[in-house]
């Protein structure tokens, strides 16, 4: 069995290889990016033979672009700062990241998203069976606790009545209750528990057909019996 660290030095591993593919992607694509704007910038600027930006270098810049997506998308601005006017095209970050391909980062994040999931699946479970939980029908229960647990570790939720009787039937070798065990357990004040025994099982089947394998049959009413289906 993997050791815990073991799966968190595989989750950070896929992080990380997320992350450098998607900036490797990325800084090549800025990269072309710039040499592509530079190169439309120098034959704009010769054509016109001028610094002057005006409507027509725009478009002259445009035509000149080889990568289609910066067309309409790249900035021509000037720089005052320096002695004399320069020109320069720029483009946003958030551009480069659009036609840079991201498609292996994401594939690798998913992984990463899913290996994650998988071993926070594995440590409930992990706690689960740590804990005594004892299994039948896919519904585990456990005694250290008191809870009930689906096959993905998840609580079932019970009321106080349901919890009771599921106790019992886990509890017992058979999974056999007779309709006076349960009576006399759950209400040994009350002459006749017949009907509010009956609204508690009906109540109840549904819950654990839901979480579990397992289901509730009646002996010509007078036992219950805990059933794998």
């Amino acid at each position: 069995m993997m050791k815990p660290r073991h799966s968190v030095l595989i989750l950070l591993a896929l992080i990380l290889a997320s992350g450098l593919t998607g900036y490797h992607s990325f800084s090549t694509t800025r990269q072309l990016v710039t040499q592509d704007m530079s190169r439309a910038l120098a034959l704009a600027l010769e054509e016109q033979q001028s610094y002057v930006i005006s409507a027509d270098t725009i478009r002259v810049f445009n035509r000149h672009l080889q990568l289609e997506q910066l067309r309409g998308k790249a900035v021509l601005a000037v720089d005052t700062r320096q002695r004399g006017f320069r020109c320069y095209a720029k483009c946003s970050a958030a551009t480069i990241f659009s036609m840079s391909d991201q498609r292996p980062a994401s594939v690798l994040w998913m992984m990463a998203v899913l290996w994650g999931f998988f071993c926070i699946y594995r440590r409930r479970k992990a706690q689960i069976q740590a804990v005594g939980a004892n299994f039948y029908g896919g519904l585990g229960f456990s005694e250290s606790d008191g809870r009930f647990f689906d096959a993905q570790g998840n609580r079932v939720k019970l009321t106080p009545m349901q919890q009771q009787l599921m106790e019992m039937f886990f509890r017992s070798p058979s999974h056999l209750l007779t309709k006076t065990e349960i009576c006399e357990a759950l209400w040994p004040k009350k002459d006749d528990a017949s009907e509010t025994l009956y609204t508690l099982i009906r109540r109840l089947k549904p819950v654990i057909e839901q979480h579990s394998d397992l289901k509730i049959e009646a002996d010509r009413g007078r036992a219950y019996e805990l059933k794998i289906r």
